[in-house]
């Protein structure tokens, strides 16, 4: 799911005074602090907000001038006295002192995605302008990567997507229920403190301790529900807020997957369509009812016997699972071509058996379900109900509602520490989304704008894939009103079409 000056201290009284009631209370909304809880807060958590980082170079092999370093948070912000956690952030300093304006804080999405290198990423090609203006400050979330890492012990089939089967369901219950209870018996004082709020309050520190009044941010994918809270929890200290492919913070998160099923639907009849009119090229059918065909009954005869294809043996739950294949429409018929032309080949040689991988570094999946589970007491607890869900979904969406449905480690997990967080703000932000992105829909992208009320937002018309800004194939238009924005903090005074590059359509 693609990553200012010291302040007085009346002011980081307040920011912190926000930090400890957010903490405090089930509220959702941002509350005011009055001068005893400022007072109160200060001084619960002086020992955070004052550290003194000690900075080193990140990778001898990277550029001498990006350092990081660890910083403690609470793990409870309701008892900033008790446990505590190691936060991991890395920082390359702003290219010109006199030109500079704050700090940017990136964050690539997930839930999960470890952001420690992105200032460095060289996926990221952030302007030379920005570079300038802005510190560029990574971080890894609680649980994540360097920052006292979460691991439940999952195998791969335990990682891995999983489609709703009358079959399977017994067993599917089953292998939920074991992960939920793997995550307990490995990170269970973790597990309830494991959350978007408790994120953005790590954000705050990350602030104070930079010496910060404001942060600026980055934040792609999953990152833009955590900006969004971020602003919530915290108004005065949001400066400029970038939200790059944006989730729908009502739908979080069953609903989000259940969208994804839905957007990927419509990227399914666009690539149909578009796949028709290059018959002669990809040969699999002049008309998309054809195109729809071919791809069907491919997945059909993969199920069958599955596909030798780039050193795995794909069933065809395999190849619809990666729901990312029609992101890109030429990308996808040159896949779906190739896997047409491989099922042809009697010659291939089988390599493995169907899902047999070597269990991978599970902390990606750990914290993934940890903040998804925690965030939001919405998660029904009845197998019975996601059955319901599956069944209607395989019919409305055949490509992947069965796996948007399914039940999920969510059913057996204990609630988090809070109530999930109701978005509903004036702070100013900058939202970009591209048209035909699946994982995080157009439509939920503009269910964020309207969450956020001060915000604008950039749509690509065309636009295709996961994530528009400062790519390699980015898209200038996208790109340059951004970087205006960063570099003068003047929003648009409406919302901004750009085009994708011709060819897509």
């Amino acid at each position: 799911m693609r990553s200012r000056n010291t302040p007085k201290a009346p002011l980081l009284a307040a920011g912190l005074a926000a930090a400890a009631l957010a903490a405090l209370t089930p509220a959702t909304a941002f509350t005011a602090p009055t001068a005893s809880d400022a007072s109160t807060a200060k001084d619960s958590l002086r020992q955070y907000t004052q550290q003194k980082l000690q900075w080193k170079r990140c990778d001898v092999k990277g550029p001498a001038t990006f350092q990081c370093a660890t910083l403690k948070v609470p793990l409870d912000y309701s008892d900033p006295g008790g446990k505590t956690i190691g936060l991991a952030i890395s920082r390359l300093k702003a290219g010109s002192a006199k030109a500079r304006h704050g700090v940017l804080l990136l964050n690539p999405g997930g839930p999960g995605a470890p952001g420690l290198q992105l200032p460095v990423d060289p996926l990221m090609k952030f302007p030379t302008e920005v570079k300038r203006r802005y510190d560029l400050v990574g971080f890894d979330l609680r649980g994540v990567g360097q920052s006292s890492p979460v691991s439940c012990g999952l195998t791969a089939e335990e990682q891995a997507d999983h489609p709703y089967k009358p079959q399977t369901f017994a067993k599917d219950v089953d292998r939920v229920r074991t992960v939920a209870a793997k995550c307990r018996a490995r990170a269970g004082d973790m597990l309830p403190h494991l959350t978007t709020r408790n994120n953005a309050r790590d954000m705050d520190v990350i602030r104070a301790v930079l010496g910060e009044k404001t942060i600026s941010y980055l934040g792609m994918s999953y990152g833009t529900y955590l900006g969004a809270v971020y602003m919530q929890l915290f108004p005065q200290r949001a400066d400029r807020m970038v939200l790059d492919s944006a989730t729908d913070p009502t739908r979080i998160y069953r609903g989000m997957f259940q969208d994804m099923a839905k957007a990927a639907e419509q990227a399914f009849t666009r690539w149909t369509r578009w796949t028709a009119h290059r018959h002669t090229t990809y040969g699999l059918g002049d008309a998309p009812a054809k195109v729809r065909t071919t791809y069907w009954d491919l997945i059909a005869r993969a199920n069958r016997k599955p596909i030798p294809f780039e050193g795995q043996r794909l069933t065809g739950d395999a190849i619809r699972a990666d729901n990312r294949t029609f992101f890109h429409v030429e990308k996808a018929a040159e896949r779906i071509a190739a896997l047409k032309k491989a099922a042809k080949d009697k010659h291939a040689a089988p390599s493995g058996t169907p899902g047999q991988v070597q269990d991978p570094d599970d902390n990606y999946a750990s914290i993934a379900w940890s903040f998804m589970c925690a965030d939001t007491r919405t998660w029904s607890h009845d197998p019975a109900e996601y059955r319901r869900e599956a069944i209607r979904d395989k019919v409305r969406y055949p490509l992947y509602g069965d796996f948007a449905a399914a039940i999920t480690p969510c059913a057996f997990w204990k609630q988090g520490s809070e109530p999930q967080t109701r978005i509903d703000t004036k702070v100013g932000a900058l939202i970009t989304q591209n048209e035909w992105d699946s994982q995080t829909p157009l439509f939920a992208a503009q269910a964020m704008h309207r969450a956020l009320r001060g915000s604008r937002m950039l749509t690509v018309a065309g636009g295709e894939g996961h994530g528009v800004l400062y790519a390699p194939d980015g898209n200038p238009c996208a790109d340059k009103a951004v970087t205006f924005y960063l570099t003068t903090g003047r929003l648009p005074t409406k919302n901004l079409t750009c085009q994708a590059p011709a060819g897509q359509e």
